[in-house]
């Protein structure tokens, strides 16, 4: 049996700074196409190096079109994978109106756009529903917009006291996904074979929304919080 190799590694509990060879800041009041309430931004009180981890900050404050500022990182065309088993040690915030999430999107190809580009939630969480973990796979022809996308949630104690290590699992035939290796949804090809992007690289993205369709109401009383991720870790198989 082929075992699993590390390709990849971010420690942020020993850096002081971004490496701009992995990630790239994203920057502006898109809305990431949900109607969310934060700018991001590339400033160092959004993007933090403290207590052992990279600490991505949303805030209540006033900044060009928008009344919070938050950030988001992406591997965007600096480094995608194909297949492989992802660990993200992370500990999220709580709140309501907060929106963290780890997830993938495919490598686009000319016309094409989400989702189908394909997208994988490793995690998503909402502040008004604490501590209920979600894990979502996005096609064209399965996807949030019409409500039948392939999805889990559970809930899981203390996602905002304490790290967990969120695990995506990725090969030819399925994707798999885990919580400090305990076991939480298997989506097998054979069952989405008419909509399956999921067979060329991704690139991943960490962030943390404010509001929008799904974070809903913001609750200013509980800003600022972070979304604090100490670790990540890519393998692949020989």
């Amino acid at each position: 049996m082929s075992k699993w190799n590390l390709v990849f590694e971010e420690d942020f509990s020993k850096q002081t700074s971004l490496d701009l060879t992995h990630w790239t800041v994203d920057v502006g009041d898109h809305g990431g196409g949900n109607n969310e309430a934060q700018y991001y931004t590339a400033g160092t009180h959004n993007i933090i190096f403290e207590d052992g981890a990279l600490q991505l900050e949303g805030r209540k404050e006033k900044y060009k079109s928008k009344e919070y500022t938050s950030a988001k990182i992406v591997t965007k065309d600096k480094i995608e994978w194909k297949y492989g088993r992802f660990e993200i040690c992370a500990k999220i915030p709580q709140g309501k109106g907060t929106w963290p999430a780890i997830w993938t999107l495919g490598h686009k190809l000319p016309k094409e756009g989400w989702p189908e580009m394909g997208e994988i939630d490793i995690m998503e969480h909402v502040g008004w529903n604490q501590d209920i973990i979600h894990f979502s796979l996005h096609s064209k022809l399965y996807n949030h917009k019409i409500g039948n996308q392939a999805t889990f949630f559970t809930k899981i104690e203390n996602v905002s006291s304490s790290y967990k290590t969120y695990v995506l699992e990725w090969d030819e035939t399925k994707i798999s996904f885990f919580v400090d290796d305990r076991h939480m949804l298997t989506v097998l090809k054979k069952d989405y074979a008419d909509s399956w992007p999921f067979d060329k690289p991704h690139y991943l993205i960490l962030n943390l929304a404010l509001g929008g369709g799904w974070g809903g109401e913001i609750d200013d009383t509980c800003l600022p919080q972070r979304l604090s991720i100490k670790s990540v870790k890519v393998f692949q198989k020989d």
